[in-house]
């Protein structure tokens, strides 16, 4: 009441908007003696009827019950609302009781992991985020509990392996305690290194007369500044230019040098092949021309008739073959071979 949140002490958390809202924490020093005020606000969510109640806290000093004590034990398979549950948090401290044997045991915090760093659990097979219990007696503690301060249950910890624990069968039954992470801490042995804080008086040094700046400015020439900004890179972009313009064009070697310096066999060699190359593609170009000799009808040698032509018209003529044996054409002159000597065979 009176502030725009909760004590810095104080938790609250509610799983679900259908669940219990659990209100927990553990007050300091500095909340001796202060009622608390808690101002509760409901409203239905149905009929929108609200309701108002005020919790009052009375917070005690701790010195009236000593308890110099203290064991603080993490709890895997437990969440904070869990555990802050009545019958939970008295069966544990009844567990706790059995291993200890003290004349007095009281809870003194109970903090949820995700609060000490824990990251948030998968939710498969039920998985808790845990929480930690600190609980204080008036007696030392007991052998059980001194067992996770021997050299083999530590080495056990740092391997990541299960401590031997004897009393852990009173625990497990209900509670699953990770004994690597239990701390036990005995306020008898402790000094005390609080130094009291001295408070001053609240009120600032004089510094004067506050002094605002002039209304009045200075004008402010950026002419040379604009020079500069746009003078250096455009000097260094017409150097640039210049150096790759001479390497473009004042270094090239042209088409005659590059002729005086090949061998004559090699440009012809170059120059026959461009030809060919170039009648090709000009061929390729018009398909248009003369039909072959070959193509033309001839007569047969011994019946006189007309032969047709090998390449019917409807003949794709891109697969005509350049050149074929020509025989018995009209007015095609035979030249005479020359026989070799030798024997006439019929």
């Amino acid at each position: 009441m009176g502030y725009p949140d909760r004590p810095g002490w104080l938790r609250y958390i509610q799983r679900t908007p259908y669940s219990d809202g659990v209100l927990y924490g553990s007050p300091t020093v500095e909340n001796v003696g202060k009622p608390t005020i808690i101002e509760i606000t409901a409203y239905n969510r149905r009929t929108f009827e609200t309701a108002r109640h005020n919790l009052i806290i009375n917070i005690m000093s701790a010195e009236d019950f000593p308890l110099p004590y203290q064991a603080e034990f993490f709890i895997r398979n437990m969440n904070v609302e869990e555990m802050l549950a009545s019958e939970v948090l008295g069966d544990f401290l009844g567990a706790v009781k059995n291993v200890w044997q003290p004349e007095r045991l009281n809870a003194i915090n109970i903090t949820s992991a995700l609060d000490r760093g824990g990251r948030v659990p998968l939710p498969i097979n039920d998985m808790k985020e845990g929480v930690y219990v600190m609980v204080g007696a008036d007696v030392p503690f007991s052998s059980c509990l001194r067992e996770v301060e021997n050299p083999q249950n530590q080495l056990r910890c740092s391997q990541e392996m299960e401590p031997s624990i004897t009393c852990d069968k009173k625990f497990r039954t209900q509670f699953h305690i990770d004994w690597c992470k239990i701390s036990l801490v005995d306020n008898t042995k402790q000094v005390s290194t609080f130094q009291e804080v001295i408070r001053g008086e609240g009120i600032l040094p004089d510094g004067g007369e506050y002094k605002p700046p002039s209304d009045s400015l200075k004008s402010r020439d950026y002419y040379s500044d604009f020079l500069i900004t746009l003078a250096v890179p455009s000097a260094v972009a017409l150097v640039l230019f210049l150096i790759l313009a001479y390497i473009m064009c004042c270094r090239r070697e042209g088409v005659e040098k590059r002729n005086m310096q090949t061998p004559d066999i090699q440009l012809v060699h170059h120059s026959a092949i461009q030809k060919s190359t170039k009648e090709l593609r000009d061929m390729s170009k018009n398909r248009e021309i003369a039909w072959p000799l070959s193509t033309l009808p001839v007569f047969h040698p011994v019946t006189g008739e007309i032969v047709p032509p090998l390449h019917p018209d409807n003949y794709d003529n891109t697969s005509m073959p350049l050149m074929q044996t020509q025989q018995n054409l009209p007015h095609q002159t035979q030249i005479p071979q020359q026989q070799s000597a030798g024997k006439w065979y019929s």
